[in-house]
């Protein structure tokens, strides 16, 4: 798998990329010259934690800059509120709950007894899901992952078993280590890893991260200069604990949140720069998106996702909708914002499409979006319905304009007066059956259900048809898959 991809997880017969011809501007892309891919995925950072989203106390010029020079989407979603199932959403093109893997994965404890039976510290993305490293990698492309994986983090789920042919960077989250989980149970040491292999474990210093991420990322391009190439650079800040380099502290008006987005912002200026100087810039495509949205609970460490409501941990908007720019010189459009929903399940079949790659035998999700990053003329989203899961449970579903919550639980974050580190807490919530017009009501603040019965219904009729598809709960739902299992092998901190 590290090398070949197998037969049944390709479609075989799909059009050449000699067949794909783009429309107006599109003259960078022949079956000779396959455009690279790069894909830089943030951990928590909100909403409005970009400069062109309306970000205060920091700035962003490099990523503002992409914008200006590329498309900037105001309606993008991730596949889950938490880290694992947005992953699992982006790298496959399912919703997570598709491919098993519906919540955040977790390491094994010290104490092998501690979760003897708990799935997910033994499961991982399974290997008859085709990622869209293997995707590309089957149509000749180099592979490189540098940063955070969680995926599954023994050796049969990490990068390489998965279709990269690089990997540097985290397993898991960077709070999965032992100092945050005192008593008897402690996490193990946290392992960042140079392939397969331990390279050192991660003490209380993550300062160097986001610099070692970048450079591992640049090295790749310049020695796959000549392509076609994808990169994929998921960030394991800003997620907490934050840390910075000696460069970036206390830059920010905003304090150590700040500091950290602007060093985030550092490192796509160098990617963007590195393309630059070696003259492939306007063969290049450029992603820069969020994983979800943002840890409000944290206070001025946890980012902001206003004017959206709430943020990770939930399907309201501020947990599901991030910022997402597009860049690609001479193809896609300069300056541009597509107000149209997009989703990074979109991203595979997208890519396929423009690489001439063959999709996966399995059913996906995602739909090309193609027309929108072109910018064609009065180009509309193909997805007629977007669907908010939070674990198993489907929670809400948008189609257009229109957003209807199912009745749920959810923790809402207000300011403590308990005089906590953070100032915030989450209190017990809940939601009845709410619609809301998103494109008066961004914000979610005003339940139109009762005015529109007709839209409610119709709604209805598609949550249930999903809940039949994917399921309402673990033992539901006639199209889910398996995620993989682990197999006998030693934890990655003990290879």
């Amino acid at each position: 798998m590290n090398t070949l991809i197998l037969p049944s997880k390709l479609l075989l017969g799909l059009a050449l990329l000699s067949t794909f011809i783009f429309a107006g501007s599109c003259n960078n892309t022949s079956p000779e010259l396959k455009p690279n891919i790069i894909i830089i995925f943030t951990d928590d950072q909100g909403y409005a934690d970009v400069g062109v989203y309306g970000a205060e106390g920091f700035v962003t010029p490099n990523i503002d800059a992409m914008a200006s020079g590329g498309m900037r989407f105001t309606d993008f979603y991730v596949g889950s509120p938490v880290c694992s199932p947005s992953r699992a959403a982006l790298l496959t093109g399912c919703y997570p709950q598709r491919v098993g893997i519906p919540a955040v994965l977790f390491p094994e404890h010290v104490n092998d007894e501690w979760y003897p039976e708990d799935r997910k510290t033994k499961t991982g993305i399974h290997q008859d899901e085709l990622t869209l490293a293997e995707m590309l990698k089957a149509n000749g492309y180099a592979t490189g992952c540098f940063g955070k994986w969680h995926l599954g983090h023994h050796k049969q789920f990490l990068p390489l078993q998965q279709g990269f042919d690089e990997y540097f960077g985290l397993p898991y989250s960077n709070d999965m280590r032992p100092g945050n989980n005192p008593g008897p149970n402690p996490y193990p040491p946290l392992p960042l890893m140079d392939g397969n292999q331990v390279h050192r474990f991660m003490q209380d210093d993550q300062s160097m991260l986001t610099r070692e991420y970048t450079e591992k990322a640049i090295d790749f391009i310049k020695r796959h200069k000549e392509g076609p190439f994808f990169v994929y650079l998921p960030h394991t800040m800003p997620h907490i604990p934050l840390y910075i380099s000696g460069q970036f502290a206390g830059k920010s008006e905003y304090g150590i949140y700040g500091d950290v987005i602007e060093e985030i912002d550092w490192s796509v200026g160098q990617i963007n720069q590195t393309l630059e100087e070696l003259g492939i810039s306007e063969n290049t495509w450029v992603t820069f998106a969020t994983d979800n949205g943002p840890w409000l609970i944290f206070g001025a460490h946890g980012g902001l996702a206003k004017p959206l409501r709430e943020g990770k941990f939930t399907t309201f908007e501020g947990g599901m909708r991030v910022p997402c720019i597009m860049k690609w010189p001479g193809t896609i459009p300069a300056g541009k914002e597509c107000s149209e929903m997009a989703a990074t399940i979109d991203l595979l079949p997208t890519i396929a499409k423009i690489t001439g790659s063959e999709l996966p035998v399995n059913k996906i999700d995602g739909n090309d979006i193609s027309n929108l990053i072109l910018g064609e003329k009065d180009a509309v989203s193909p997805t007629d319905a977007y669907y908010y899961y939070n674990g198993w449970e489907l929670q809400a579903v948008r189609s257009g304009k229109w957003k209807l919550h199912l009745p749920h639980k959810y923790s809402a974050v207000v300011e403590a007066e308990d005089g906590n580190r953070y100032g915030r807490k989450g209190i017990p919530s809940e939601i009845g059956l709410s619609l809301f017009n998103l494109e008066e009501d961004i914000s979610e603040s005003i339940n139109v259900a009762g005015k529109y019965p007709e839209v409610v219904n119709e709604l209805l009729k598609k949550a249930e048809a999903m809940k039949k598809e994917l399921g309402n709960s673990e033992d539901t739902g006639e199209g889910k898959r398996k995620a993989g299992w682990q197999k006998q092998e030693q934890h990655t901190s003990q290879n």
